[in-house]
């Protein structure tokens, strides 16, 4: 897929939802939430199957259909999550990548032995705060 047809994708998907007045409910942290649900809804195809089946869990028309839905519904609320934050999703994936190739190198380039276990992010620079209120509610100061 091209950034234009990312881009393009985008633009149908904002138009899908202001032709039905849900530009009010496509807030940050309901899209987010709406992400977290559909991405649960592709796991629990695979849920109960051992990974040879799950490898080819598309073989079968039936539960291919459904994981191509799921992957479907994933990938637009998180192209829908990114535009309502203006994230240019290809762009972050890039710069991601290019972090984790610093991160991990190539087990080639490590001393010999098993890959070791990603454990912390101390090298990952660290996000900038987000400044949008407190992360829990005010505790009740009524007695």
């Amino acid at each position: 897929m091209t950034e234009l047809d990312v881009q393009a994708l985008q633009r149908r998907l904002v138009e899908f939802a202001a032709a039905r007045k849900w530009e009010p409910y496509h807030t940050p942290k309901n899209l987010a939430a709406a992400l977290s649900v559909e991405a649960s809804e592709l796991l629990e195809i695979f849920q109960w199957l051992t990974p040879e089946q799950s490898a080819r869990v598309m073989d079968d028309p039936g539960s291919a259909h459904r994981v191509r839905d799921e992957v479907a519904d994933v990938l637009a609320y998180l192209l829908q999550f990114c535009d309502v934050l203006g994230i240019d999703a290809l762009t972050a994936l890039s710069e991601k990548i290019d972090r984790n190739e610093l991160r991990f190198p190539p087990h080639g380039d490590q001393p010999s032995g098993p890959a070791p276990e990603p454990t912390s992010y101390e090298s990952a620079p660290e996000p900038a705060p987000y400044e949008s209120g407190p992360a829990t509610p005010p505790a009740s100061t009524s007695d």
